[in-house]
């Protein structure tokens, strides 16, 4: 079962963000020039801070709105798991907002909605040859 291994923040201001976060403790490293960063929590969940580029990198039309700057990331143990369960939770009536690809950082990816539009990612690493 993919286990829930991450949070993402999607982020108008990353050197404000990195800022807040420090201040409370968490090292996460201060590159604001970045789009993304991350750091691991003392409980060795991976703290994500995204860019509003970078979300459009992969999601074209995406846009800020309320409640869709929090997404909760779900590691599972293979591609073929994330194929698995996007079609699992799709098969129940829920909404896929992207189906299963293979992303330009080299990870399986898939995006779900949760019933009150939470953004559920599924990812694993792609299998190399």
């Amino acid at each position: 079962m993919p286990e829930l291994n991450a949070i993402g923040i999607a982020v108008s201001d990353m050197a404000a963000s990195i800022r807040f976060y420090r201040l409370l403790g968490l090292d996460v490293p201060d590159t604001p020039g970045e789009g993304h960063v991350d750091t691991f929590l003392p409980n060795g969940v991976r703290f994500m801070l995204d860019s509003e580029d970078v979300m459009r990198s992969f999601r074209e039309d995406w846009t800020r709105q309320t409640g869709n700057q929090v997404g909760l990331a779900l590691e599972c143990a293979s591609p073929a798991e994330v194929d698995e369960a996007y079609a699992r939770v799709t098969g129940a009536a829920f909404h896929g907002e992207k189906e299963p690809w293979d992303a330009f950082w080299g990870q399986r990816y898939a995006v779900l909605l949760d019933p009150d539009g939470v953004e559920v990612s599924l990812y694993a690493p792609l299998e190399t040859a």
